[in-house]
């Protein structure tokens, strides 16, 4: 209950954190036409109180004239006064709902803008953010973030603006009135019921999000379970384990089937609960202004109008249950949103950074340190100078800081110490936007977008003409293959572009590439994920697209790197040994032991592939090997 009670006291604090952040985005400073629509909503929100509030009343004039007694006989315009009530009653409930419609049509925009400013400026946020936080988080997580916060937005403004401050503004008319019209002892007993509804309401409510949030557990177990086994669908059929699937997704949905009879169970008590607290107080001031009427102290239309304004607010507080629930989930979803807002980008410009002024250009490492744990150190004072047009590789064991030297140069991440310059200037001195379009880059592990080959390839340089795109495909010996496809470069190339190879992949990213046109080039093992043939087509196009530019290339494979101007070995985060490939195997050094294992893992390749083929190159069965041979 302590931690219940220090929840709610949390969210009633940060409803005020909140709607203070979202201000600026519902009074918009660059906005005008925006502010003049909250500004009309607010007036129409105060039309329709008013004709709310005017209603009753013409029902209550409406009760006593109709009355013998009254002056029913009177009339004007030619119409008696029961009648002119009776219209008046019908014209002010349009006037009431046209100006609560008018008020939402005029701040639905207000709304949806301050959605769709917030929601850009977290997806600008998030790319500013480092490369560690992003490995450190879901993807899937940070667009629920996003999905989640957008809708907390909408939810709270709404819910606030349009049901929340309205429904306060009501109920205290309505008290004002009762005090006015029947007296102190009427408003008392209103707001004991109003009251004992709220505090009631909001602890049922807090009960329902606990079971709630089991519910949401429970479906999401359910869900992961039912996506999982589809994904495996494959290996599900090869072992014949579709019972057991089932027997595992039936488990998690028992789960919510209990969940969300309690929540339907909760419901149905908050309903009655509510229920016999309105009907209580409704029962009670009835009472009391029937005994008025016996009395004489009030008239029929007293009590018809008291009973009108009490079904009236009835409406608002059968909401509040639902409002305090949803606005609760949308505050933590908004300041889940905030949260990541506040999170200060580990990369950022200088407050001097200027353009990368490139004239060779001429990469160089200085004594470069890092780590991603001070425990764990990477590069231990690495120096090494790409000079301009000529290609230098890195190779060295897994684990040896190779691909963090790539994440240096695009300054994902700050060396700790020592530096990375490009013609002599610190990359830590210019703007990463300056830096980030001098250099290209050829990963091992090419992720294209979900959109069309063209899309892909101009994704090197978005304002580049479908000429240029072809030229850049045809450079990067791809321009055939598109061709040859039905819808040529329009063709979609799936999620993670899984419609294509592992080759054709490869040779989009080195299009988009040859697209970009960057000075300095970065292959990091950009062919060690490829079969032999592959890689050797991928290469002669590699080495077309390095001709002439600074390359760095950082690479597993020593086939690829043989012909590099200088070969840096690392070990354990220092250079071990440099040279040319000839030099460096008749060192006969780590290299040396790196290109032979290779050279007789390869070998040992191609010997099993021809002795599984015949001469006519059909696959033969081998007999399994005796103990002792190799």
């Amino acid at each position: 209950m302590a931690d219940t009670q220090r929840s709610v006291s949390a969210d009633q604090g940060a409803l005020v954190s909140t709607i203070r952040n979202l201000w600026a985005y519902i009074w918009p400073a660059d906005r005008p036409d925006l502010r003049r629509r909250v500004m009309l909503a607010i007036g129409a929100l105060a039309l329709a109180k008013v004709a709310s509030t005017l209603v009753p009343f013409a029902y209550k004039g409406i009760v006593d004239t109709l009355d013998t007694s009254g002056p029913d006989a009177a009339l004007i315009l030619g119409l008696s006064i029961p009648l002119i009530l009776v219209i008046a009653y019908g014209i002010g409930q349009i006037v009431d709902t046209g100006f609560q419609q008018l008020r939402d049509i005029l701040f639905a925009s207000v709304g949806q803008n301050a959605v769709r400013r917030l929601a850009h400026r977290t997806f600008k946020h998030m790319h500013r953010l480092s490369l560690r936080f992003h490995l450190a988080r879901r993807t899937g997580g940070l667009s629920r973030v996003i999905e989640r916060g957008t809708k907390g937005i909408e939810t709270v403004v709404r819910f606030t603006m349009l049901n929340t401050a309205p429904t306060v503004v009501e109920f205290v008319i309505v008290g004002a009135i009762f005090a006015w019209l029947f007296g102190f002892s009427y408003l008392a007993v209103l707001v004991v019921m109003i009251g004992a509804y709220l505090v009631f309401t909001v602890q049922a409510s807090n009960w329902r999000i606990a079971i709630r949030r089991d519910m949401n557990e429970s479906d999401t177990d359910a869900n992961a379970k039912a996506i999982d086994s589809l994904l495996n669908f494959e290996t599900v059929k090869y072992f014949g384990n579709e019972e057991l699937e089932a027997r595992r997704f039936d488990g998690a949905m028992e789960g919510y089937e209990r969940s969300a009879t309690r929540i339907w169970t909760s419901l149905g008590l908050l309903n009655l609960g509510q229920g016999v607290i309105f009907w209580i107080g409704m029962v009670v001031l009835s009472l009391m202004s029937a005994w008025g009427v016996m009395n004489g102290d009030l008239t029929v239309g007293d009590f018809v109008l008291l009973n009108t304004f009490m079904m009236q607010i009835q409406r608002p507080l059968n909401q509040i249950g639902f409002v305090y629930r949803e606005i609760r989930q949308s505050l933590a979803d908004i300041e889940t949103m905030f949260a990541l807002l506040d999170q200060p980008p580990e990369i950022e410009d200088a407050p001097d950074a200027r353009p990368l002024a490139i004239s060779g250009p001429v990469l160089r490492f200085d004594d470069v340190h890092f780590h991603y744990d001070p425990d764990r150190p990477i590069l231990r004072g690495v120096s090494f100078e790409v000079p301009a047009g000529k290609t230098i590789a890195v190779v060295g064991p897994s684990g040896a800081g190779k691909s963090t030297i790539s994440r240096l140069i695009f300054r994902f991440y700050d060396a700790i110490e020592g530096r990375i310059e490009i013609d002599g200037q610190d990359v830590r001195s210019v703007t990463q936007q300056s830096l980030r379009a001098a250099v290209g880059m050829v990963p091992q592990d090419t992720v294209l977008f979900n959109d069309t080959i063209a899309y892909n390839i101009g994704y090197g340089r978005p304002d580049a003409s479908r000429e240029e795109i072809a030229e850049a495909a045809r450079m990067a010996q791809i321009g055939g293959f598109i061709e040859m496809l039905p819808q040529g470069f329009d063709t979609q190339v799936g999620e993670r572009g899984l419609k294509l190879s592992g080759g054709e992949k490869q040779r989009v990213a080195i299009a988009r590439t040859i697209l970009k046109a960057p000075p300095i080039l970065i292959l990091d093992e950009a062919t060690s994920a490829l079969d032999t043939h592959t890689e050797q087509e991928i290469q002669t196009a590699l080495e077309a697209v390095s001709r002439g530019r600074t390359t760095l290339v950082i690479a597993h494979r020593l086939s690829t790197v043989v012909n590099a101007d200088e070969i840096i070995v690392l070990k354990e985060g220092r250079v071990a040994e440099r040279g040319t490939h000839v030099s460096l195997l008749a060192d006969n050094g780590l290299y040396a032991q790196m290109w032979n294992r290779q050279r007789e893992a390869a070998e040992a390749t191609e010997r099993l592939r021809a002795a599984q083929t015949d001469p006519d190159g059909y696959v033969i069965r081998q007999p399994a090997p005796q103990p002792g041979e190799h």
